[in-house]
């Protein structure tokens, strides 16, 4: 027998939860914040809440097998310092991102700096003065491809003494040995001996050494190894989950391989990128069910906010349960 429902059940079954004023305090605590976002609700502040919840989630599921990806840009700030806690205090199994998240990475892990700037500046008086501007992140010239040329050239002949074929996460593995920063993402990687996956890997300056190298070094990258390790990750995965900022090629290789398994257990999106132009990178969650990318019964959401300000504030917000026990 098929059950109706009154407009008034109905009615009363959406009309759940009021909307609450937030009230800030000098002396309030993140966990405070982030709560009284979710009290607040409209219009990203409760998908912050929100996202927090299920990254709780994901993070305390043991059956979980858990994916971080990013994109290279929020490395250049930071935030690089908060993907490196996160990768070393074991929240995740693997990580995949671009190989500008390794150039940043290597060349701030080296020691080199990148400085405060602003959207405004006239880039052509910064080419000039040879500086490079992403956003308003200024990185002088010798601070990036130098940088990172100077860095992976004798990696990359000491490598070659070793063996000739590796896989980008072998390399990766090794170039994070070789960083002294506790705030890089490759060397919390190689401390915990999480795999770092970058499928685009000659998209950067990381890349562009393996092939400028290639002759005096005799060294040779196997690529479809790192794809064999992403199947089997998943295909062991009892569940599977993933924190994916920003889009492109990280999103994408994250959610293709979890069509192996139906789909992610998990989803948490945090992008800038909207859905209207079709695009990868603006896909929500929603879309990724229909490919088989996401469970139907999968836990997720996604918020549409800066990461530098976003990611904080989640990671935070799921700290504060962790602590609570939920």
């Amino acid at each position: 027998m098929e059950q109706s429902f009154s407009l008034d059940e109905m009615r009363n079954s959406v009309l759940k939860e009021e909307v609450k004023d937030v009230r800030i305090a000098a002396d309030m605590s993140i966990c405070d914040l982030v709560e009284q976002l979710g009290n607040a609700h409209g219009f990203m502040a409760g998908h912050v809440y929100r996202a927090s919840q299920i990254l709780y989630e994901m993070i305390a599921d043991s059956d979980a097998t858990r994916l971080l990806a990013f994109t290279g840009n929020i490395v250049s700030t930071g935030i690089r310092g908060l993907l490196a806690e996160m990768i070393r205090e074991g929240f995740f199994h693997g990580v995949i991102t671009t190989c500008g998240a390794v150039d940043h990475d290597i060349a701030r892990g080296t020691g080199h700096a990148y400085y405060k700037g602003d959207w405004l500046y006239d880039d052509t008086m910064l080419r000039a003065l040879e500086i490079h501007r992403l956003g308003n992140i200024l990185i002088p010239l010798e601070n990036y491809g130098l940088a990172v040329e100077k860095f992976t050239r004798p990696l990359l002949e000491d490598l070659a003494k070793v063996k000739k074929k590796w896989s980008v996460s072998e390399l990766l593995y090794e170039a994070g040995k070789r960083i002294r920063d506790e705030n890089s993402i490759l060397r919390a990687a190689y401390e915990k001996n999480i795999p770092v996956f970058v499928p685009g890997v000659f998209d950067g300056s990381f890349g562009s050494q393996i092939v400028f190298n290639q002759v005096s070094t005799g060294i040779e990258v196997d690529i479809i190894s790192d794809e064999k390790k992403i199947i089997d990750m998943v295909f062991a995965a009892k569940k599977l989950g993933a924190l994916i900022i920003g889009g492109g090629i990280s999103k994408h290789h994250t959610i293709w391989w979890a069509q192996l398994r139906d789909g992610l257990d998990y989803a948490v999106y945090v992008t800038t990128a909207v859905e209207y132009d079709g695009s990868l990178s603006g896909a929500q969650p929603r879309e990724a069910i229909s490919w088989g990318k996401l469970k139907p019964s999968g836990r997720h959401v996604v918020v549409y906010a800066d990461a530098t300000i976003a990611l904080p504030l989640i990671v935070g917000g799921m700290l504060c349960r962790a602590r609570k026990g939920g």
